[in-house]
């Protein structure tokens, strides 16, 4: 086989150096190299070099670029394409068979590396090791050109055989060295005897490390001095406990703790989570319970059993002997209210008496007698009734005084300065002379209604329908008026037990305010009750009221209609039409308004429950204009507005305004004012002419008697009937003039001068003995005495006057 092979290489030896006889060109080989694959001679691939003059099989790129790293260890893929002469990708594609055959090869950011590549790699970092002690892996991957992770990855499987170190936290060390920090973190770590954070420790020690190192040492991680740590706290050679990792507490201070606590629970028989704060206990209630299972948690302590026992005795006394207690009083000042009202709902002697209802605890601290509470209570009670009735009265008018005022006697010569007259007068005067006041006139005489009809008898539901339509506010309002103040319940509770008022009426926490709150629903409950009762009781003086109310505006009315009628004949006399206007306004027009708005405000607060004295629905009211504007201001609603637009119309000029505005309140009240029609209007008519009749018959003062006559003249002639003031008399005797014969108007302008001049000797006589004008006063007086019968012949005797 030898001598055969050698043959051949001899006969390939001469075939290369005998020149062809026929040189082919390069196109020429190519052709005929893609005719031999076109004939499948040629069964494999083929590669092309990158200067195209060359082929090169698959197989021969791979061997190639297994030679280049075995001989490099480590070569870039880029390298490999120029240095083989293949383009690059078909250098990649082989490269990655390579890898992917070979275990021990690695592809990494377009280089190929070798295992040895590593372990020489290792070798030199484990000879830097013995010289600075410790290396950071981002230093030797720097230097490397690689990926940190890819380092240590590397490193790890050969660390303690070719690299004699330690890996932790990105940093390389040398046994030494570890054994030398490990003694540090030994050493402080047996010097702490308090609860610490360990990362407050690793601060110091990394600077000791770091002098300890030089200038050219590597800052050491804290996870580091972390790991050594929990070794050595595993290994048993430190004693303590470490929570969330970094919170180390040493035994000697655990025991140290559980002393303290053991000392202090046992002698006051209660410890406070304050207090176990400060011992560095934070979850103070499962450590009390697991260590004193006896006890009990509270809001901010612990206790033993025997706190409730002493409790449950003062509590136990207190409510024997019909009184109250404090319970903080008893108990340390590091209670809280919270704690001592969980500690009475412990007490035996509390659960039986709140069980029976014999007692009651306010406040969470305040333990009170229920007879106790309820001697405060009664006495407190009463008082609030005489509250609630004041306050619901003090808005009434109480018109009796103003009553007694009005009918004073007024002398009626006075000129100037003379006190007003309010309503109407008990004398049944129908007008006074010319010279008296406006102010002081005096009232007419009331025509009497033969026989009332049927009126609605709905007009009371209607008044009670429109008062009841107030606000929800308002009612509101009027309940809170009758209700005692927190501060006025505070008061009244002090005057039972003065020993109350150390506590302060300002401090929540009181038991004076405590004591006022529980007691405020009972007294508004009581006074509920009360003025319930009083609604019922006063619906029957609400019927009554309103139809006596009816009744009293029904004849009024009537007569005022009738009298407005008169003024129609003065309505060219524009000076005395203002004086006639103003006189009825004055007179009827007021007292039908005082009667009308007290009614209403009496049926107002009969409604609200407030109680009213019988007289004062009965008694005759007289107001002034001011009590007028608060009785509107106390109605309801449109109540009030058209209550305050009679009162306006009251002070005007008008009659005719009054009484609309009168109808429409008489209206808006439900009421039901009556017409005066053509049949009312002749029964009235009789009966005042036969009441002026009457009176001019029995009339005995001289100056009284013109106004009647004149009046009387008025409805004998003119069908009407006037109520003239004294001031008119003297134009209504001139409105006459056409109506009378000579010797009657010349007798009535006779005795009407007579009567002007003896009312001004009066009012110029000083009322002293020897005053002169005595003597003239006299004697005028008994001219017109002897001339009465002949005024009186006037409408009562044969001279009649003659009808138009």
């Amino acid at each position: 086989m030898d001598d055969e092979l050698l043959e051949l290489q001899r006969q390939f030896e001469f075939a290369q150096q005998v020149k062809s006889s026929v040189r082919l060109s390069d196109r020429n080989v190519v052709e005929l190299v893609q005719k031999l694959q076109e004939l499948g001679v040629i069964d494999f691939d083929l590669l092309h070099t990158v200067t195209g003059k060359e082929y090169i099989t698959q197989e021969q790129l791979r061997n190639e670029i297994t030679r280049e790293i075995s001989k490099l260890g480590r070569v870039s893929v880029i390298d490999l394409a120029d240095t083989i002469g293949v383009d690059l990708y078909h250098v990649e594609k082989q490269a990655q068979d390579v890898v992917l055959n070979d275990p021990g090869l690695m592809l990494v950011q377009g280089e190929i590396i070798s295992q040895s590549y590593w372990d020489s790699i290792a070798e030199e970092i484990n000879e830097r090791l013995q010289e600075c002690s410790q290396i950071a892996v981002a230093e030797l991957a720097g230097q490397l050109q690689v990926g940190s992770e890819l380092v240590q990855s590397v490193l790890e499987p050969r660390l303690g055989t070719l690299v004699k170190a330690r890996l932790e936290g990105g940093q390389l060390y040398t046994p030494a060295y570890v054994e030398r920090v490990t003694a540090m973190v030994r050493g402080a770590s047996r010097g702490i005897f308090v609860p610490s954070n360990l990362s407050g420790l690793w601060a110091p020690l990394q600077q000791l490390v770091q002098e300890m190192n030089g200038a050219s040492g590597v800052a050491v991680e804290n996870s580091f001095f972390q790991s050594i740590f929990n070794r050595l706290l595993k290994e048993e050679e430190m004693l303590g406990s470490l929570r969330a990792g970094t919170h180390w507490t040493p035994s000697a201070f655990a025991i140290a703790q559980k002393e303290c606590v053991d000392s202090s629970f046992s002698q006051n028989s209660y410890i406070s989570y304050e207090s176990m704060q400060k011992l560095g206990i934070s979850q103070a209630v499962q450590f009390l319970q697991s260590r004193y299972p006896d006890g009990t948690p509270l809001a901010a302590v612990f206790i033993h059993s025997s706190m409730i026992e002493m409790l449950d005795s003062a509590t136990e006394d207190a409510i024997e002997q019909n009184s109250w207690i404090d319970s903080l009083s008893v108990l340390p000042s590091s209670f809280t209210s919270q704690d001592a009202n969980k500690m009475l709902l412990l007490c035996p002697s509390v659960q039986s008496a709140l069980k029976a209802e014999k007692a009651l605890i306010l406040g969470e601290s305040y333990v009170l007698s229920s007879g106790f509470v309820k001697g405060i209570y009664d006495q407190i009670e009463k008082e609030a009734e005489a509250f609630s009735i004041q306050a619901s009265t003090a808005s009434l008018i109480d018109p009796s005084s103003k009553s007694s005022e009005s009918t004073e006697s007024v002398p009626a010569n006075t000129d100037k300065g003379s006190k007003k007259k309010k309503g109407k007068s008990v004398s049944t005067k129908a007008a006074t002379v010319e010279t008296v006041p406006d102010d002081e006139e005096d009232a007419r005489p009331k025509s009497k209604r033969n026989q009332k009809k049927g009126r609605d008898s709905s007009s009371s539901q209607k008044l009670d329908s429109k008062a009841g339509g107030k606000k929800e506010s308002v009612k509101a309002q009027e309940n809170n008026n009758i209700i005692p103040p927190d501060e006025w319940v505070m008061k009244k509770i002090v005057d039972s037990v003065p020993e109350f008022e150390d506590d302060g009426t300002e401090n929540p926490d009181s038991i004076l305010k405590h004591l006022a709150d529980h007691m405020k629903p009972m007294l508004i409950n009581s006074l509920k009750e009360r003025r319930k009762k009083i609604f019922t009781e006063n619906a029957d003086r609400m019927r009554r009221l309103i139809d006596d109310l009816q009744k009293k505006l029904d004849e009024s009315f009537l007569n005022m209609q009738l009298y407005e009628k008169a003024l129609e004949l003065f309505e060219d006399d524009q000076s005395t039409s203002v004086v006639l206007h103003r006189h009825l306004l004055r007179t009827t027009a007021a007292t039908i308004t005082d009667t009308l708005l007290h009614g209403l405000d009496i049926h107002n607060k009969l409604k609200n429950g407030t109680e009213v004295g019988e007289s004062k629905t009965q008694d005759q009211v007289l107001l002034d204009s001011s009590e007028r504007t608060a009785l509107a201001k106390n109605l309801n609603g449109s109540l009030s507005k058209k209550a305050f637009a009679l009162v306006e119309a009251l002070e005007g000029k008008r009659v005719d305004t009054f009484m609309i505005t009168f109808r429409d309140l008489a209206e808006e009240s439900g009421l039901v004012l009556k017409k005066l029609d053509k049949k009312l209007e002749r029964t009235l008519l009789h009966s005042y002419r036969k009441d002026l009749i009457s009176q001019v018959s029995t009339e005995s003062d001289p100056v009284a008697l013109l106004a009647k006559v004149v009046s009387l003249l008025f409805i004998k002639i003119h069908n009407k009937a006037l109520q003239a003031p004294g001031r008119a008399i003297a134009a209504a005797i001139s409105h006459l003039k056409d109506k009378l014969d000579e010797s009657a108007y010349k007798t009535l302008t006779d005795y009407q001068t007579a009567t002007v001049t003896l009312l001004a000797l009066m009012s110029a006589s000083s009322g002293e003995e020897h005053d002169c004008s005595a003597d003239r006063i006299l004697t005028k007086r008994e001219f017109l005495e002897s001339q009465m019968p002949l005024l009186r012949t006037l409408v009562l005797g044969d001279s009649q006057p003659q009808q138009p």
